[in-house]
């Protein structure tokens, strides 16, 4: 069993920057797909980041935060992150981790996620 606790969510202006951290417990290791997802309220969940550990830690963005936002990850603190930049007040959300083994261009039900952090950007 994997837990997956999010901190560092908060209000910020336009232009500002939020570092998002996501501090996993069990099985971590195990799971090769790691990501950022968001969702506004009204709207659909979406990706933000993705890593993989299996590819070469490769990252994969939505377009949408390409540019503005990197995914990294410490895997001696188990600890996930997301370090937020430019941001908009379309990026007020609430902001999720998750994590999952196998296939990860598609998030299984089986995906462990976190309770959410939330980010709100004003203009």
């Amino acid at each position: 069993q994997v837990q997956l606790v999010e901190s560092g969510g908060g209000s910020v202006q336009a232009g500002g920057s939020l570092r998002l951290s996501c501090a996993a417990s069990g099985d971590f290791y195990s799971l090769n797909c790691r990501g950022w997802f968001r969702q506004a309220p009204g709207k659909e969940r979406e990706g933000v980041a993705q890593i993989y550990t299996t590819t070469a830690g490769t990252r994969t963005y939505a377009d949408s935060v390409k540019g503005r936002f990197t995914i990294s990850q410490d895997n001696a603190k188990n600890t996930l992150y997301l370090q937020m930049s430019s941001l908009k007040p379309q990026d007020t959300a609430k902001y999720y981790c998750a994590a999952w083994r196998g296939y990860c261009f598609t998030v299984p039900t089986s995906a462990f996620w976190g309770q959410g952090t939330q980010v709100t950007v004003s203009s």
